[in-house]
C-alpha cells in the first residue's frame, strides 16, 4: 500500500510539474520526461540525503537506490550503518522545458525557460553614478577592458566584458561580467553566443608551454626551498578547505547551537599534530585544538583509514566538556608518489560546542559545579567511526550513564554526524590535494607556512624594546591572574607566575585554554595578516605554574577541579592581562554572559555580546562578541519558535563604555520573557570589577542582571546564579562595556 500511495503521490507532482512548465513553453516537444529524486536517511536520524531515483518512466529499484544512498553516505559521513533501514523523507518531481515563455517577463524581451541564464543587454553593470541619482538604471555603454589575469601561472592578457559581448564568438582568454555572474574563459576555450542568449563553451586540448616550468615540480626537487607564490597558494588551498569543513558542519548539524551560533571551529593539522591552518572561527578552540590532537596520536598510535575519534577531556587538549572534538587522520593513497601510506601524513578536526552535554544543570554550563563530573559526561579520546564503520551505539551508552547524563542525546549524535561530516569533507579535499602533487610537497608548505608565521612573529618581538611587560587583573572573586612578557630580542618569555592557585568552583582554565588565549594575544599583536598557527608560537616560551591556569587532573571526574568556566570567562581575564601588558587595548567586556535555561527534556545556551575595549587609534565597538569568543546569537525568530521564551527586548546599552581619547564599545540590554517553568543560570563575570581603561580612559560599566516577577516585584541578581522561574518571570541582562584608551578632558566626558 505505501509503494502504491508512493506512486501515486509521484504521478500527481509530475501532472502538476508538467502543467506549470507547459504554461510557459511554446513547444510541448521540447519539455523534458519527469526526473524523480529521493531524500533518504537511515531510520532515527536526521541527515538526509539526495538520490536521484530517475525519470517516472525509467526508475531504479530500491536495491540500486539503497545502494546508491550507501555510497553517497560513505562520501558523506565516512561511514554506513548496514543494520539500519533506510526511509524515504521527501519525494521531489522536477520537469524542466526550453523555449520561449507564452507570456514576455519583459516587454520585448522573452525568456528562454531552460538551464543556462542567458547573457543579455540588461545585464550590463549599472553605472554607479546612475545609481546615486536614483535615475533609470543604464548599460555601460564600455564594451570591454582589458587586464591581465594568471592561467597555470603565466599572465596572460585577457578581455573583460560588461554585459552581453558584442560579438557572437569570444576566444579565451576572456572575463564575461554580468550583473549576477562571473565568467572566466580559459586561454584553449571559444565561447559562443546562441540564438536563444545562451552560453556555449567549447572546451580545446590545453595548449602546452614549454617556456614556463611546472612550479610543482620544481618544488618537489627542492622542497626546503619555499616558493612566495606557492606558499600563498597552499596557504589559501589549506584555508579554504577548513572553510568548506565549517560549511558543511553547519548545514548537516541539527542543534540551534552550531546551526545559528555557528559556535564551532575547524583546522588542518600536520603529520606531527601542529596547527597549520583554520577558518575564522572560535578562538578559544583553535589554539586549543592541537594538543587534543596530539593526545589522540599519543592514545591510538596504529590509526587505519576509516578511523575517526571523539573526545571532550579537558585534560588531554580539550576546553570544557560541553566542546566535543572530532579528529580525523588523513592517509595518502598508494597513488599518491613519495607516500608512506601506513602513517598519517595530516589531520584534520573540528570543535562544536554542545548545548546539553549531561552535568548538574540544564544547558551543561553549571555556575557553581566544584567538579569535572557534575559538569557532565566525559569522553575520554575514543573511536567514533572504527575502520568505517559506526561506533554510535557505544558512544550513546556513555552519554546516558554517570550521574549526571546528557538530556539531548539524540541532539548529541546528530551533531557528531555533522562534525564526522565536516571531517570527511576536508579528508577528500586534502586528499585530492595531495593527490595532486604529492604528500612530501604538502607537508613541505605545511610547515612552511608554519616558519613564516615564526619568521612574522620574531620581527614583531625583535621590533619591540627588549624589557619587562607586566600586568595583573582578577576574577569578581579575587582571584588573580598576572603575567609577564620578557622580550629579548627576537624571542619571549610568557610568564603567569603569581597567579591565583587551584579555583574551588569552575573558573579554572586548562594549559591548553591558556596556550589558546597567548597565541590569539599575539597573533592580535601582529601588524601583518598571517594564519593563526603552531608557528606563531615557536619563539614563545609559555610558563604556567600549577593552579588556576593550569590545575592537576585527579584520578576521576569526581576528584578532578572543574572547568566550565575557565574556558568562557577566565580564557576572557587571560587575554585582558595580555593586551594589558602589551598596551594593545583597554578591556573589553571580559565574559561571555553565559546563559543557559532548559528542563529534564532540552538545554538551551547562548553567550552574549558586549563592548570592545577602545585603541589608541580607535573607539571600541559596541555589541560585539570580542576574544575568546567568535559565535553569533541566535536570530529572535528561531530563538522563539524553538524555545518557550519570548524576546522582549534587545538593544545596545547607550554609554556604558569607558569615556577616554577613544571611547570604549557599548554593551547590550538583551530581555527575555520565559513561558514556562524552566531552571535558568547564568555564569558571568565582571560584575564585581569593570573592564579597565588604558593610558588614562575610563572603566568600562560592570554588567547587571535583575529578574522581574508577574506580580510586578523584582530582584537584582549576581553574575552567576541558578534558579528555578516561572511562567511570566522576565530576565534582563545588561552587559558591561569595553574600557576608554587615552586621558580626556574632565569637561568632555559623557
Amino acid at each position: 500500500d505505501t509503494l502504491q500511495e508512493l506512486e501515486a503521490t509521484i504521478e500527481e507532482l509530475a501532472r502538476q510539474a508538467r502543467e506549470e512548465v507547459t504554461s510557459q513553453c511554446t513547444s510541448t516537444a521540447l519539455i523534458s520526461d519527469p526526473e524523480v529524486t529521493f531524500d533518504l536517511r537511515y531510520v532515527g536520524t536526521d541527515s538526509v540525503i539526495t538520490v536521484p531515483a530517475g525519470t517516472i518512466i525509467a526508475r531504479r529499484t530500491p536495491a540500486e537506490l539503497k545502494q546508491q544512498f550507501a555510497e553517497r553516505h560513505l562520501q558523506q559521513f565516512g561511514y554506513t550503518r548496514a543494520e539500519r533501514a533506510v526511509e524515504l523523507a521527501l519525494v521531489r518531481v522536477e520537469v524542466t522545458g526550453s523555449g520561449t515563455t507564452s507570456h514576455p517577463t519583459a516587454a520585448g524581451n522573452p525568456q528562454p525557460i531552460a538551464a543556462v541564464v542567458p547573457i543579455t543587454a540588461a545585464d550590463a553593470i549599472i553605472a554607479p553614478d546612475a545609481m546615486i541619482a536614483g535615475t533609470s538604471p543604464t548599460p555601460s555603454t564600455e564594451e570591454f577592458a582589458s587586464s591581465n589575469v594568471w592561467f597555470d601561472g603565466k599572465s596572460r592578457a585577457s578581455r573583460v566584458y560588461f554585459g552581453a559581448p558584442p560579438e557572437k564568438t569570444v576566444p579565451g582568454p576572456a572575463v564575461l561580467c554580468t550583473s549576477t555572474s562571473t565568467i572566466v574563459i580559459d586561454p584553449w576555450s571559444v565561447a559562443r553566443i546562441l540564438e536563444d542568449g545562451s552560453l556555449l563553451i567549447e572546451v580545446r586540448a590545453k595548449e602546452q608551454d614549454s617556456n614556463v616550468a611546472d612550479p610543482a615540480a620544481t618544488e618537489l626537487s627542492s622542497p626546503e626551498s619555499p616558493d612566495p607564490v606557492l606558499l600563498e597558494v597552499f596557504s589559501n588551498q589549506f584555508a579554504s578547505i577548513a572553510e568548506q569543513m565549517g560549511e558543511m558542519l553547519r548545514r548537516t548539524a541539527i542543534s540551534t547551537n552550531v546551526r545559528e551560533r555557528l559556535d564551532y571551529s575547524c583546522a588542518l593539522f600536520d603529520q606531527d599534530g601542529q596547527l597549520v591552518v583554520n577558518a575564522p572561527h572560535v578562538p578559544v578552540h583553535l589554539g586549543a585544538m592541537g594538543e587534543t590532537v596530539r593526545a589522540v596520536m599519543e592514545d591510538h598510535p596504529k590509526m587505519r583509514p576509516g578511523d575517526v575519534f571523539v573526545t571532550n577531556d579537558p585534560y588531554r587538549g580539550g576546553s570544557h566538556l560541553p566542546d566535543v572534538t572530532v579528529v580525523t587522520p588523513v592517509f595518502a593513497s598508494s597513488t599518491s608518489p613519495d607516500t608512506n601510506t601506513d602513517q598519517p601524513v595530516a589531520f584534520v578536526a573540528n570543535r562544536a560546542h554542545h548545548a546539553e552535554i549531561g552535568g548538574i544543570v540544564p544547558g551543561s554550563m553549571p555556575p557553581f559545579s566544584r567538579t569535572l563530573a557534575e559538569e557532565g559526561v566525559l569522553i575520554r579520546s575514543r573511536h567514533l567511526v572504527r575502520d568505517g564503520v559506526s561506533c554510535e551505539a557505544e558512544l550513546a551508552k556513555l552519554l546516558t550513564s554517570g550521574p549526571y547524563p546528557s538530556r539531548s542525546v539524540t541532539d548529541n549524535l546528530a551533531d557528531l554526524t555533522a562534525q564526522t561530516a565536516a571531517n570527511t569533507t576536508g579528508v577528500r579535499l586534502l586528499s585530492d590535494l595531495i593527490n595532486s602533487s604529492s604528500s612530501t610537497l604538502v607537508n613541505s608548505y605545511m610547515r612552511h607556512i608554519q616558519s613564516a608565521s615564526s619568521l612574522r612573529m620574531r620581527k614583531a618581538f625583535y621590533d619591540l624594546a627588549d624589557g619587562d611587560y607586566s600586568f595583573r587583573d582578577q576574577m569578581d572573586d579575587g582571584h588573580r591572574i598576572e603575567v609577564k612578557i620578557s622580550v629579548q630580542g627576537d624571542q619571549a618569555v610568557i610568564d603567569f607566575a603569581g597567579t591565583a592557585d587551584v579555583h574551588p568552583g569552575n573558573l579554572n582554565a586548562n594549559r591548553a585554554i591558556t596556550t589558546a588565549a597567548v597565541l590569539y594575544t599575539l597573533r592580535c599583536f601582529l601588524q601583518t595578516t598571517v594564519p593563526l598557527n603552531a608557528g606563531v608560537l615557536e619563539p614563545v616560551d609559555i610558563r604556567i605554574p600549577s593552579g588556576l591556569l593550569n590545575p592537576p587532573p585527579g584520578l576521576t571526574p569526581e576528584e578532578s577541579p572543574a572547568m566550565v568556566g575557565g574556558n568562557v570567562e577566565t580564557s576572557q581575564r587571560i587575554v585582558d592581562v595580555l593586551f594589558g601588558a602589551l598596551r594593545l587595548a583597554a578591556a573589553s567586556q571580559g565574559t561571555m554572559n553565559n546563559l543557559t535555561f532548559g528542563n529534564d527534556k532540552f538545554g538551551y545556551y547562548e553567550t552574549i555580546c558586549g563592548g570592545a575595549g577602545a585603541t589608541a587609534t580607535a573607539d571600541g565597538v559596541p555589541a560585539v562578541h570580542t576574544h575568546m569568543t567568535n559565535t553569533r546569537l541566535t536570530d529572535p525568530e528561531v530563538l522563539e519558535q524553538r524555545y518557550p521564551v519570548r524576546l522582549r527586548r534587545f538593544g545596545i546599552r547607550h554609554q556604558s563604555g569607558g569615556a577616554g581619547q577613544f571611547r570604549g564599545g557599548d554593551g547590550v540590554v538583551r530581555e527575555i520573557e520565559f513561558l514556562e517553568p524552566l531552571q535558568v543560570s547564568l555564569l558571568s563575570q565582571r560584575r564585581e570589577t569593570s573592564p579597565y581603561g588604558l593610558m588614562g580612559g575610563d572603566a568600562g560599566a560592570s554588567g547587571r542582571a535583575c529578574l522581574k516577577h508577574p506580580n510586578g516585584t523584582s530582584e537584582n541578581l549576581p553574575g552567576c546564579f541558578s534558579k528555578l522561574v516561572g511562567a511570566g518571570n522576565v530576565l534582563t541582562l545588561e552587559t558591561p562595556g569595553g574600557g576608554g584608551f587615552g586621558a580626556f578632558p574632565d569637561e568632555e566626558r559623557g
